[in-house]
């Protein structure tokens, strides 16, 4: 049978299902519809045949007979999988399923692969990763990951213009790769034959947009950072960063809970939901703690970035954790707060004032200088989003860049270059400015109930296999 180059598809099965919910059993509405999905389950009785149809909004039932349908004895063969293109009466059974009356029916796309059992879909996680586009079709859950996550997206856009943030897109190959503390991949340009970088952060571009007078800008965008694999890490993710004039990282603290409790406002229609079979809620005011106050009191003893280097030392080594010689007593601490209070923080919330050591790019706290106005958010145990009040000053920028430069040669595999055009733009002028970073995929794991975030991208990044 040969495939038709179009259908004239004129209905979803998800508004059919909605419009037609008033039909009694055995009742028909006299609407002839042309429906297209495809068929995940057939069945023959006798001289009738009853199919289900799904398409990218749900399910409808499709009801063939001998005497009605065209070519009924061909449609009762097609394959489960196969595309098909369906116009007939929208009528309620006696059994009280909504369904289409099959009048004409087309072959639109044959399925040469079994889709897996209708009820578990496919279980191989190898092959529902490399061919996700059947484990759409499949796996409901699958579905409705993906449909959450572009929700997700969509309400962060929405959210961010109300706010007066305007949306911009910034280099994804950059010439240095800065912007935070990660690896990256590395490609060739062959035109200018030159090195350059897949970007592991827009956040130097958009505070040169801040420094243009763009007061509030965002993107949400990808990010490639060459580091492993894991339930909460894929080498390409999406990262919302923005920025503010004139706001501190309070200010963004405060954005960034009221946000997040709005995405999920948006997508689930609340702040209370379950999140792996324990309660969780969104509900603002997230809590305010700071890094040396938790790990404080998960330790049991007052710990400060001015606690003796040798104390932080010890506590680190008799909790498993390898110290290196680079490492001062800010890094030491922010490694016990990772090691001591990160998993155990479930609900979000804000850890705030972090060592100057580990944030190169932040302001030094009023009250503190050595520490900073930085925060990061936890929720379910990970990291959920990353903001502080912006260096500011040129000179100071340079010096901690300089900092990470000797990091870097005393071994520290995971720092930033000196970016020369960056303090360049710095010298310009960027007012008081706050930023903030969120992993849109970790937000999206939240609100779909995933914990792994392969469940939430598309396509995640597998190894290739060798033929």
């Amino acid at each position: 049978m040969t495939t038709p180059y179009t259908f004239a598809h004129n209905a979803f099965t998800a508004a059919l299902q909605s419009a037609y919910r008033h039909l009694v059993d055995g009742e028909e509405s006299g609407v002839s519809v042309s429906v297209g999905g495809r068929l995940m389950l057939l069945r023959r009785q006798g001289k009738l045949a009853f199919a289900t149809m799904r398409d990218s909004s749900g399910e409808i039932q499709l009801f063939a007979l001998t005497d009605l349908t065209d070519d009924f004895e061909e449609f009762t063969k097609l394959h489960l999988g196969d595309w098909v293109g369906v116009t007939g009466e929208v009528v309620r059974t006696r059994r009280g399923e909504l369904s289409v009356k099959v009048a004409s029916w087309v072959r639109l796309a044959e399925a040469r692969h079994n889709f897996g059992d209708k009820w578990a879909g496919i279980a191989d996680f190898d092959l529902r990763y490399r061919h996700r586009e059947a484990d759409l079709w499949a796996n409901a859950v699958s579905r409705t990951s993906l449909q959450r996550r572009s929700a997700v997206l969509r309400s962060v856009r929405e959210r961010c213009w109300a706010a007066n943030f305007m949306e911009v897109e910034t280099p994804i190959l950059n010439a240095i790769p800065s912007g935070s503390d990660a690896r990256p991949f590395a490609t060739h340009h062959n035109a200018l034959d030159s090195e350059f970088f897949l970007r592991i952060a827009p956040e130097l571009w958009l505070k040169r947009l801040v420094v243009g007078g763009f007061e509030r800008v965002f993107e949400v965008g990808r990010v490639f950072r060459n580091e492993g694999l894991s339930p909460r890490h894929n080498p390409e993710f999406t990262m919302l960063e923005l920025y503010a004039a004139y706001w501190n990282y309070s200010d963004m603290m405060s954005f960034t809970e009221e946000l997040v409790a709005g995405v999920a406002m948006d997508v689930l229609g609340t702040t209370e939901v379950e999140y792996q079979g324990r309660p969780f809620s969104f509900a603002t005011p997230w809590p305010r703690r700071p890094m040396a106050e938790l790990a404080s009191e998960a330790i049991g003893e007052d710990l400060s970035v001015h606690t003796a280097p040798e104390r932080l030392v010890a506590l680190l080594v008799e909790r498993g954790v390898e110290v290196r010689p680079s490492w001062g007593p800010g890094r030491c601490l922010a490694e016990l707060f990772e090691s001591a209070c990160e998993s155990s923080l479930w609900n979000p919330i804000f850890v705030t004032d972090y060592p100057v050591e580990i944030s190169p790019l932040a302001r030094r706290h009023q009250q503190d200088p050595q520490l900073t106005e930085r925060f990061e958010s936890f929720a379910a145990g990970r990291e959920l989003s990353n903001g502080f009040s912006e260096l500011i000053d040129p000179s100071e920028q340079r010096a901690r860049f300089e900092d990470q430069a000797r990091l870097a040669a005393a071994g520290e595999p995971e720092t930033m270059p000196i970016d020369e055009d960056y303090i360049r733009a710095l010298e310009w002028g960027l007012p008081p400015t706050a930023g903030l970073g969120v992993g849109v995929d970790r937000l999206a794991m939240l609100i779909a109930d995933q914990s792994n975030i392969r469940e939430v991208i598309a396509f995640p990044t597998l190894k290739p296999v060798r033929n």
